[in-house]
Order: structure tokens, then sequence, then C-alpha cells
């Protein structure tokens, strides 16, 4: 009953097609159905006609197709040419100007991530380990932590476009071409940057869609990470409260778990084939869609969450605590030249002289200090500076405004 309500393209095989001859039954409507894939190769049509056109320019050098009509000039076209090529084809041409597009939009998210970290780069918070309150930062140095990742994926974004764009078309089914057919000008005429060479690796290949979605699951866990530490910031009162972006950061968080479904299960899809074309290969192309639309919408998104955020400086600025400064306290001694192991068992009585007396650290005089060790000096209470703290991380890399605007020019550098 069920296999009666299946809608089907006729119970034989259409007399156009390239296998029809072989067959004279029917096929059942339930494996007509569910061998079809139009339904979503359809998103291929731009693909596939410029394909066919460069295929028909190339035939046509090699003779002349005439001026007829009909199924001849359908049959010329198709001279030499496998439907296995042209899917081939057709994936990586949709690939390629997707995965352009996503490079567009990544840039606009990293500019945005520059843009802020420039204009908010006075205001210092909290740094975060194990979801604890550790040692002060700028909000800047934070959005720049994730550049770093961003900057990464989209450098591997490159490398990966330049693996996609490289042209199947001419290999034929299996062995390759008999026509003479100059695949170098078809390859140009379709804007790919060379050939695969061998024809029983270039038309069966996936990996280059299985390396997009490796991709894709490095980006979208860094789209997670930056979700998951904005409503950690949410929640701790350092963002002003919104509702819109708390949906949106949860569902960017939510969603990159489709990334690695995805990108495993093509893995086990292909990973035990035989060489050359397999049907099995049909079932690289639905996750693919799907996989390309969840990256490039939780790019844009994100982008959007980030460019429209309000931060509380005043609460960023009231969550520092005098005990974040614990560490400034050890680096203080160390310079004195106390070891370094030593330095840090003395921050850590210091710690533990506040909490014994319920007195900050920042309350201490400069003799509650010495009795916890004579080498401190009268310049210890300038630790108890935030400002003065996230200056003294001056290296490369760190977090002191001079490493800060270093980072922001190596990013906009980048994007120029």
């Amino acid at each position: 009953m069920a296999s009666r309500q299946i809608r089907a393209p006729g119970s034989k095989p259409g007399e156009n097609m390239l296998w029809g001859g072989r067959f004279t039954g029917g096929l059942d409507p339930l494996m007509a159905s569910y061998n079809e894939s139009i339904y979503y190769d359809c998103k291929f049509y731009a693909q596939d006609i410029r394909g066919s056109i460069a295929w028909a320019r190339a035939n046509l050098k090699l003779r002349q197709l005439g001026e007829t009509i009909g199924k001849e000039i359908g049959g010329k076209l198709h001279t030499g040419r496998s439907r296995k090529e042209q899917v081939a084809t057709d994936i990586r041409l949709w690939l390629r100007d997707e995965l352009r597009k996503i490079e567009t939009i990544l840039v606009d998210f990293l500019k945005v991530i520059t843009s802020r970290a420039e204009a908010e780069i006075d205001y210092i918070m909290p740094g975060y380990t194990h979801l604890q309150r550790a040692q002060p930062i700028r909000w800047s140095h934070w959005m720049l932590s994730y550049r770093m990742a961003f900057a990464s994926d989209f450098y591997r974004l490159q490398e990966g476009i330049a693996r996609v764009n490289l042209s199947p078309l001419g290999a034929g089914a299996l062995a390759g071409n008999c026509f003479g057919l100059d695949r170098q000008a078809m390859a140009e005429e379709l804007g790919f940057d060379g050939l695969l060479m061998n024809s029983m690796a270039g038309v069966p290949s996936r990996d280059f869609v299985l390396e997009t979605m490796q991709w894709g699951k490095f980006l979208m866990n860094h789209i997670s990470r930056i979700a998951e530490d904005l409503i950690v910031y949410g929640t701790s009162e350092l963002l002003m409260p919104q509702k819109k972006n708390s949906d949106s950061l949860e569902l960017l968080r939510g969603k990159s778990g489709r990334a690695p479904g995805q990108m495993a299960g093509l893995m086990m899809t292909i990973k035990g084939l035989p060489s050359t074309y397999n049907k099995d290969l049909q079932e690289s192309v639905e996750p693919m869609f799907n996989h390309v639309k969840t990256v490039s919408d939780s790019i844009q998104i994100a982008t959007v969450v980030l460019s429209t955020l309000t931060i509380n400086p005043e609460k960023m600025k009231a969550s520092l605590d005098p005990f974040m400064l614990t560490t400034d306290l050890a680096d203080y001694l160390v310079k004195k030249g106390v070891p370094f192991r030593e330095a840090h068992h003395i921050s850590g009585q210091c710690v533990a002289a506040s909490e014994k007396t319920k007195v900050s650290m920042d309350k201490f005089s400069v003799a509650d200090f010495q009795k916890i060790d004579s080498r401190f000096g009268d310049d210890v209470l300038a630790i108890f500076d935030y400002e003065h703290s996230v200056e003294q991380d001056s290296a490369q890399g760190g977090t002191a405004r001079k490493s800060v605007e270093e980072q922001i020019a190596m990013l906009k550098k980048m994007l120029s």
C-alpha cells in the first residue's frame, strides 16, 4: 500500500537514460524513489549548465555539432562524458563558490572582533580559568584570543578551497577520455586552478567534501566556545542582559554539535568503499548542503551577536578582586630575587592572612606584608592596581595595552 503512494517517474527506465537500453523490466516504485537524488541535485543546476557549456565548447573544437535539434544535439553533448565526472565537477564548482562566500563572511566576523577590540581596549575584566576568576585581563585581550582561533580557521579555509578547486572534468567514468578533449581548457573556462591527474582517483574522490566538514567542525567548535564564554559572562553580569543574544548564543552552541556528526557520518560512508565510483557517494551531497548552510548561518549569526553585544564596564570593574593579584605578589617577590617556588608560597601566606583576618589584601599596610616576609618593600602597595597588573604582562601576546595593540595591528594586516 505504501509503495503505491510513492510517486515514481514510471515503471520502466526512461528511454533517454544512458543505461535504459540494458533493462526490459520495470523498477519498483519504492526503489525508484529510494534511488532518486534529483530533489537535491537540482541545487547544482547552475554548475551543471556551466560544465555542459564548457564540455560542448570542447566538443565543438573537435567536431562540428551541426544545426540539428532534439536527441542528436543532446547525444553529441554527452560525447565521452560520464555522469560520474559531471556530478563530481558540479559538486566541486558548487562547494568552491559556497566556500568563497563563507570566506567573505568570516572576514566580516574577524573585522567585528578587530573593531571592538580596538574601541574597547580600556576595559579590564576578570580572566577565567576552570570557570573561576583568576587574573585581570583586558576585555580586548579576551576577544583577540578568539582572533587566533578564527584566523587559523580562515587560513585553513583558503588552503581547503585550493584543494576543492581542481577539475575532474574529462576523466570519464573510470579510465579517462578517448576523444582528445582539452581538459586544461575546460578547467580554465570553469575557473579551476588545475586538473585531477588520475581518472580513477579524480571521479570518485569525496575527500574534499570530508575535508570541508573537518574544517567546519573546527570552526563550529570555536563558535561554540565563544558562545559559551559569552553565556558565562552574561550570567556574571559582565554583559548587559539581552534575551535575543542569549537565545542566539545557546543555538550557536547547540548547532555546533551537528558539524562533527556530519563529518563522522560521511567518513563512515566512504571508509570502506572500493576504488572508483560507488553509489554510496550519493550520500555525500545532503550532509554537505546542510553542513555548509549551518556553518555559513552560524558565522553570520555570531557576527550579529558580537557586533550588537552591550558590555557592562562598571560591572567588569566591580568584579575584580584583590585575590586575583596573588600572582602579581609572587611576581613582585621574584623580581626582588626571591626564588619562584618560594615566592608563590609567600603569596599563598598573604592570601591565608587575608582570609584569617577578614581584611582584603589591598587594605594591608606595608607592615602587614612585612610581618609575613621582610622582603616586601614600601612599593608593594602599588601591586593592588588592576591597570598596573595588566600592564605588567607586556611580552608579545600579553594583555598589556602595547601587546594588545600589536595583536590588533597584525589582524588588520591579515584582513587588508
